[in-house]
């Protein structure tokens, strides 16, 4: 099988990425490593054990520990502006309890983009891999699973980072602009789901109104997001892309503590990959 320019794209949705790591799991069982991959929040995250090689680190990290404080906090929001506890996540998981596969990582022949918001100039920004440290993966991918009001920006390489999400959920144009032809995405919302404006919004306005790009950005996200929304469709239809998503929702909050609602996302992740395995197989050429 062919692989060459077949792109890997995931969308994040905070939690509801456990549905998205039971489909990567179902891919590396399966030994399938496409040679691009972009996430973007939670979907760069699990992206990235993807490229480590390393099958159940997405499972472990963002289930196991999703009832412990140090890991997701309400009290901490409340007292430092944190919910999810940043350092426990990007430093002393990855370095200590569940050990991140950097030397693979970037081994690897798969090329790795994570996807940013600049909260100052309201670009969208795109690490690679190459070059880059440990410390300044995590900081990357802190960076971009970074939200408005649950937490604080990122400082990196001199900009403001946030997640990504807030101008790009799913970046499909950035794939095809760097000339992939086929694109395999992994979404987290059941088809026919749009983004409404909300009431938040104006609070996130108001919050960071020092950040102008950002301020900019969430005015016109849902648009954008909708805009996405019926790219893919149209892309879909005439099967120039191939789209594993759940059928329903996935009844996960983007902050979900129930570990037996992760599980079952998580498991149904990895079985309609393996129901669509036959269809991707035959998009991809196999």
């Amino acid at each position: 099988m062919n692989l060459e320019r077949t792109a890997l794209i995931l969308e994040g949705g905070g939690m509801r990425g456990v549905y998205t790591a039971g489909v990567l799991r179902f891919f590396m069982d399966q030994n399938l490593y496409l040679p691009y991959v972009i996430g973007v929040s939670m979907g760069a995250c699990n992206g990235a054990n993807y490229v480590a090689h390393q099958p159940e680190r997405n499972r472990i990290v963002n289930i196991r520990y999703v009832s412990d404080s140090r890991f997701l906090s309400y009290r901490r929001l409340l007292l430092g502006g944190e919910l999810f506890g940043m350092a426990f996540i990007f430093d002393t998981i990855p370095n200590a309890l569940v050990p991140f596969d950097f030397e693979t990582f970037l081994a690897s022949k798969q090329r790795f983009i994570a996807t940013v918001f600049d909260c100052q100039t309201g670009e969208t920004v795109y690490f690679d891999k190459v070059g880059v440290s440990k410390n300044d993966l995590m900081k990357i991918l802190q960076a971009g699973s970074s939200l408005p009001l649950v937490q604080k920006p990122v400082s990196y390489n001199g900009r403001t980072l946030m997640d990504g999400g807030l101008a790009v959920a799913v970046p499909i144009q950035k794939s095809i602009a760097d000339g992939n032809q086929r694109h395999v995405l992994i979404l987290t919302q059941p088809k026919g789901y749009r983004k409404k404006s909300s009431f938040i919004n104006q609070l996130i306005r108001w919050r960071y109104r020092s950040y102008e790009g950002l301020c900019r950005g969430i005015t016109a996200r849902h648009i954008r997001y909708n805009e996405t929304m019926e790219l893919i469709d149209r892309l879909e239809e005439k099967k120039e892309v191939f789209v594993i998503r759940p059928a329903r929702s996935l009844g996960v909050k983007r902050v979900e503590r129930r570990k037996d609602k992760l599980y079952a996302a998580y498991d149904q992740g990895y079985a309609d990959a393996k129901i669509s395995f036959a269809d991707l197989s035959s998009y991809l050429g196999k």
